[in-house]
């Protein structure tokens, strides 16, 4: 078996908010979910794990690929619900999208405040 991706425990302040975030946003998967997770599910199988940690945590970021079509559906949704949302990760660019590495991109912040990037070109 080759090596692949499963899954990330991803702390969230809201776990059921975080996950809801990534269903409507991002058209993820609602799965079973158990013990402490609120889990959802990536196309590729991948499941993301929201918990909430007794304890303040660092942000992190997730950058996720996604093609031009879903990306289309994830950016209208991000500004008819006035998602606040960057081009840069630095913050510069408000409001816009790049169109580094030969694709389109855009950042913003999940209700847990994690960085999360959508890509429509993997970095190369």
């Amino acid at each position: 078996m080759s090596i692949s991706f499963n899954h990330t425990i991803v702390a969230a302040k809201d776990a059921e908010a975080s996950a809801r975030f990534f269903i409507e946003l991002a058209e993820a998967h609602p799965v079973e979910s158990w013990g402490p997770f609120t889990n959802v599910q990536l196309d590729d199988g991948v499941m993301l794990q929201f918990a909430e940690p007794p304890i303040d945590f660092p942000p992190q970021h997730d950058s996720f690929l996604v093609d031009d079509a879903h990306f289309e559906r994830i950016h209208v949704r991000i500004q008819d619900r006035g998602i606040e949302h960057w081009a840069d990760p630095q913050c510069t660019r408000p409001g816009e999208t790049n169109t580094e590495h030969g694709g389109r991109g855009i950042y913003l912040l999940d209700p847990a405040r994690q960085f999360i990037e959508f890509i429509t070109r993997p970095y190369r």
